[in-house]
């Protein structure tokens, strides 16, 4: 099945379909909302979504974010949401949009990403835990499920400091 999914950049056709791709994987509206709102923000932003047959199955999302510390300001991405329709779950479509993703960030010059997700998923992709790198979140949560990627190698060697996310991701926290 998998030869089958096309994974490309939304269309401005497909925001309802992603709208329900979110509320079905995360059971709630608030990650939708939170894309709709982003959207309408102007920040950079990288929206991809995998098709199956016609059908879109999966979404993935990422959005301008920033390490802030005494002296800088360093702009990164940040990934989220990633959301697979719950029957298409388990069939490597999220791997898929999470490679892609991250192409697309790199082909935009975008030198590091940030994920506040699953520590036993995200790793595979080249993902460590933050504070390995001298990098915090601005959220409160569990170190574990904070993790960033340079997509440039050496890009946050010199860098410390706390990852902000847009001001719209404060209404979820």
């Amino acid at each position: 099945m998998s030869k089958n999914i096309i994974i490309r950049t939304e269309r401005e056709a497909d925001f309802s379909a992603v709208y329900e791709i979110n509320c079905k994987a995360f059971g709630t509206s608030e990650e939708s909302l939170l894309v709709d709102k982003l959207r309408k923000s102007g920040i950079p932003l990288i929206s991809l979504v995998s098709e199956l047959d016609d059908k879109l199955v999966g979404h993935i999302l990422f959005s301008q974010a920033h390490i802030i510390s005494e002296n800088s300001r360093i702009e990164i991405m940040a990934l989220a949401p990633m959301a697979v329709l719950p029957e298409y779950q388990g069939q490597s479509i999220g791997s898929r949009l999470v490679k892609h993703g991250l192409d697309r960030c790199n082909q935009n010059d975008f030198k590091a990403v940030a994920v506040l997700g699953h520590p036993e998923y995200y790793p595979r992709f080249g993902f460590e835990p933050s504070r390995n790198l001298n990098i915090s979140c601005s959220y409160d949560v569990p170190e574990e499920v904070f993790m960033i990627m340079e997509l440039k190698r050496g890009f946050l060697k010199n860098v410390a400091g706390q990852v902000e996310y847009h001001k719209l991701f404060n209404e979820l926290a």
